[in-house]
């Protein structure tokens, strides 16, 4: 593949996923606004932070870059099969050298984001709360759950993912 060719796909690559995700050097703030129809009570627990939350709670200050990082690599895996379909159309031939490096990009393009988004998706995740006026880690849970903590609905935020 020439330079010039990969360039512009490198590009072209390049726009569609600022477009996509609204990247832009001005910082907008967002209204983060909740409605007040919410319940009186909640019940929330202690949770054990243990080492799989601490990695997810590390992976949560990049999540933007890490699904910008894999949809570029989606997009590049899909430049890469269909220069190498491209070339076996040219060549009216089947070469099936021609797709390994292809299909071993695929493999380990998946498996990155498998084990990426099972770091970062915790069983904590979506249950995480922040209360106002205290420290510690807190959960959602049932009343029944031991250690379960009646606790006003306005005081229970949901955690904050910090995206740089």
């Amino acid at each position: 593949m020439k330079k010039t060719m990969l360039f512009a796909i490198m590009l072209l690559i390049a726009i569609v996923l600022m477009v996509s995700f609204d990247v832009r050097l001005p910082v907008r703030g967002m209204d983060t606004s909740v409605a007040p129809a919410m319940p009186d009570m909640l019940y929330v627990c202690p949770a054990a932070s243990g080492f799989w939350d601490s990695l997810s709670n590390g992976f949560s200050h990049f999540r933007k870059p890490i699904i910008m990082g894999f949809f570029f690599g989606g997009m590049i895996l899909t430049s890469v099969w269909l220069w190498a379909l491209y070339q076996n159309l040219l060549k009216d031939k089947f070469n099936r050298d021609s797709f390994k490096n292809p299909w071993a990009f695929t493999k380990l393009l998946f498996w990155a984001v498998i084990i990426i988004y099972l770091i970062m998706m915790t069983p904590n995740y979506f249950r995480s709360v922040h209360l106002t006026m205290t420290n510690g880690n807190w959960v959602l849970c049932e009343n029944t759950s031991p250690d379960a903590k009646a606790v006003p609905a306005g005081s229970v935020e949901p955690k904050k993912v910090v995206i740089h």
